[in-house]
């Protein structure tokens, strides 16, 4: 007999390829707002389309990797050796693209402080998710208090 609150696995799907498009937009914004910023001390005011395109994708393909292949690691709840080896490998990835594709025109000390800003940018968004988490559950559990105490039921 099915539940009703058991998960289709439509439902799961879902939630995983939400997850994934939240991920991209975020990593994507965060790669291209670093790229602006080194166009911008370069004096240049505008972004190739191109590029933008480049980073878009290789943010899916690299959110896929992430959910699949490391376990959604940026939503863990402690950085472990699975989620550390996840964020070398992802931004080994962005790495290697951002110099073959030459988003920084293979300049070494740019494509360096690139890794390490996605370093620090994956960092920060597995803090971020944790407190995230902290304050939906402390949400959550307000919540059920309230509808308890609406209800006449015990409370703790």
């Amino acid at each position: 007999m099915k539940t009703m609150n058991k998960l289709t696995k439509f439902e799961k799907y879902l939630t995983k390829e939400i997850s994934i498009e939240f991920k991209a937009c975020l990593y994507f914004y965060s790669i291209l707002f670093f790229y602006s910023m080194v166009l911008i001390l370069q004096g240049t005011y505008s972004v190739s389309i191109l590029t933008m395109a480049e980073m878009i994708f290789a943010a899916y393909v690299i959110c896929y990797i992430q959910m699949f292949v490391f376990h959604n690691f940026d939503e863990a709840d402690r950085l472990g050796g699975i989620e550390l080896l996840g964020i070398i490998v992802c931004t080994g990835i962005y790495t290697g693209l951002s110099y073959i594709l030459k988003w920084f025109q293979r300049r070494t000390d740019i494509t360096v402080y690139f890794t390490l800003f996605m370093i620090f940018t994956y960092i920060c968004v597995c803090f971020i998710n944790k407190a995230k988490r902290k304050i939906d559950s402390k949400e959550l559990n307000n919540l059920l208090y309230e509808y308890k105490k609406r209800n006449g039921e015990q409370v703790l």
